[in-house]
């Protein structure tokens, strides 16, 4: 039985607004499971726990057949201090609903429940649907989409939900963190040092300032080095040993992380060790069937600079979803009603050219 989009969309806001006004900071997500446990119980939904991740089949689920996966998270970062509105207080103004994690990624988690719900009680789909609310992606923790994938049958294809505008990012760049150290000789600020290890900074900033990798991706541009923390000395009069860097990556799909760690370490004038390599770039194929569906309904294609869960997965991947992501972490966040009302029928209609009905 097919459910009414009208109604499915008013319930969807009603729980955007639930979840926004309960607190779920990354590992801290046990209240919004609890509530989106309840959407589920309500439509008749059989679904699982593990952790803080919430997750249900459609209801002919068949071994037989390919699984789609339908994620978004319900985790969220703290407030920044410019917030001028309470963070967890869902309000509608002008066509806007403000309160932290409205936009990312609220919107594009019920819109994608919604639509799940919309499916699950269809026969005759060519692909399973697994929908996924899942938890510590703001974070990267271990216990977010990445620990899911042990428990899930193996998936040929997923939606990402996170602010695109509801346009098609068919590609995604990775992340490599590094710590970097710059050495230096320590002594008294009294006496004569000319290997001052915060000295010895201004080169090595002005490095990775002006290094560029080689190859450029036609959808993600050139791999992006930023240098985002510093720290060094403790008191005044005394020349530290060392200064620690911190160095965001962001890396196209003309490389692995691995490559991009073995480049930088031949080639940075200091020691730099990666945290972790597992969050490489993601694609899908501009021919993919599920693509494909979102250009026949006039939406187009990108790539996209910022990182998801989309990291986690091996199968081919899209980025969708409603809302802004310059929005994204900034004060007294907001995604426009109409834009929910848009994203659940959209997703509606992109899953309807997918799922060839038999």
């Amino acid at each position: 039985m097919k459910r009414d989009v009208t109604q499915l969309t008013k319930n969807a806001i009603s729980l955007l607004k639930d979840l926004i006004a309960t607190p779920s900071f990354s590992s801290e997500e046990n209240n919004t499971a609890v509530r989106i446990e309840k959407w589920f119980n309500t439509y008749g939904i059989s679904y699982k726990r593990d952790n803080n991740n919430v997750y249900a089949f459609n209801k002919y689920f068949d071994k037989a057949k390919p699984s789609l996966l339908l994620n978004s998270h319900h985790d969220t970062v703290k407030p920044n201090s410019a917030y001028t509105r309470d963070p967890f207080l869902p309000q509608i103004e002008d066509g806007k609903l403000y309160g932290l994690g409205s936009n990312d990624a609220g919107g594009a988690l019920v819109c994608l429940i919604a639509a799940f719900t919309y499916f699950h009680d269809e026969k005759n789909l060519s692909h399973n649907l697994i929908i996924v609310a899942s938890a510590e992606e703001e974070s990267s923790g271990p216990n977010g989409l990445n620990s899911m994938l042990k428990i899930l049958p193996q998936i040929s294809v997923a939606i990402v939900g996170e602010p695109t505008l509801m346009q098609l990012a068919i590609a995604e760049k990775g992340l490599v963190v590094f710590d970097a150290e710059v050495k230096g000789t320590p002594s008294h600020a009294a006496h004569p040092n000319d290997n001052n290890a915060i000295y010895n900074c201004i080169d090595v900033l002005d490095w990775f300032k002006n290094y560029r990798f080689q190859k450029v991706s036609d959808m993600l541009g050139a791999v992006k080095v930023t240098v985002t923390q510093i720290n060094g000395g403790s008191q005044h009069n005394v020349v530290p040993a060392a200064v620690d860097l911190v160095i965001d990556v962001r890396v196209n799909d003309c490389y692995t992380n691995k490559e991009i760690v073995a480049l930088l370490q031949e080639d940075a004038p200091c020691k730099v060790v990666p945290r972790s390599l597992r969050l490489n770039s993601s694609s899908i194929p501009r021919e993919h069937p599920l693509v494909q569906s979102g250009i026949s309904l006039g939406r187009t294609t990108y790539g996209s600079p910022t990182l998801s869960d989309q990291a986690a997965l091996s199968c081919p991947s899209l980025k969708l979803g409603p809302g802004d992501s310059t929005r994204s972490h900034s004060a007294d966040e907001y995604i426009f009603i109409a834009e929910i009302e848009e994203g659940i029928q959209l997703y509606i209609n992109l899953l309807k050219g997918f799922l060839i009905i038999e």
